[in-house]
């Protein structure tokens, strides 16, 4: 039986299909249509607060596209026509297709054939009528927009109208190689984030969380502010998005891990404001 949708839980199997599945999403703000290109929970990162059970390092396995087009189709037809928001038990409030995600349990510019996928949904949810009312987002951790393969899909998102939201959990080194486990530079990471922001509208995404009852440093807080100052003079981007932890980390990590406090939060977020962008905050 579907169980109720909470922003606390992203099961991936909520739907019942391999790759599409849906969410109650906090930073979208209602429900939005999940696509899992990384079904063999493989990423290329492992970052501490990751949801995601048996995180393995690797990409995304090959793409059956003839099922990805049948499950959107479906699940489309469900949520427009069908009963799902009934099923699903969600309030009147909430019964509106916010954006479709592509997201999952893993890096998804790692799929091969990354911007055929892009396409496929594009053509699939503007042929039905959700594009172009809904949004197009894909979530990304950016570190493989340098590929050709990821630029031609985010050139492909943007003529479908959508957009790149960008992780940056640390702007300093150490920090990104202590949360995302990653051996790339934050260098290299603001490279391909001004990249992204030249072909395709990008937002700025940023976990910030307490480990060990530590709270937000003032190191990583005076670094942000660097990077922020850098982008507002070099880049069309505008929009930060605050959000700390809110679903159980599968990491090793997880017992070290809590929500950052919302005074912390907001007083963050008051800073990034002043320096010109627009900042959103989800506790």
């Amino acid at each position: 039986m579907p169980s109720v949708l909470t922003t606390s839980s992203h099961n991936r199997d909520a739907a019942g299909l391999k790759y599409v599945y849906p969410v109650l999403s906090r930073r979208a703000g209602g429900l939005s249509i999940g696509i899992n290109f990384n079904t063999n929970n493989a990423c290329n990162w492992r970052c501490i607060y990751c949801q995601v059970p048996d995180l393995k390092i690797g990409a995304a396995p090959e793409m059956d596209f003839q099922l990805l087009e049948d499950e959107l189709r479906f699940f489309l037809d469900d949520v427009l026509n069908g009963d799902f928001y009934e099923r699903f038990h969600m309030h009147e409030d909430q019964r509106l297709i916010k954006d479709i995600a592509i997201s999952g349990n893993g890096e998804p510019t790692s799929l091969k054939d990354f911007a055929r996928a892009v396409t496929l949904i594009g053509q699939v949810a503007t042929e039905v009528g959700v594009l172009p009312p809904s949004n197009f987002v894909l979530i990304t951790n950016g570190s493989l927009i340098h590929q050709s393969k990821v630029q031609e899909g985010l050139k492909r998102l943007k003529e479908y109208g959508g957009e790149v939201w960008f992780k940056l959990d640390s702007a300093t080194n150490q920090g990104k190689a202590f949360i995302n486990n990653t051996a790339q530079n934050s260098r290299a990471g603001l490279e391909n984030l001004l990249l992204s922001a030249k072909l395709c509208p990008t937002k700025l995404q940023i976990c910030l969380f307490d480990y060990n009852k530590q709270g937000l440093s003032s190191t990583e807080k005076a670094a942000f502010l660097s990077v922020l100052k850098m982008l507002q003079a070099n880049s069309s981007l505008q929009t930060v998005m605050l959000y700390t932890i809110a679903r159980t980390s599968w990491q090793p990590e997880a017992v070290h891990l809590s929500p950052l406090s919302a005074a912390t939060m907001s007083a963050f977020a008051e800073e990034i404001r002043r320096l010109g962008f627009d900042v959103s905050v989800n506790i």
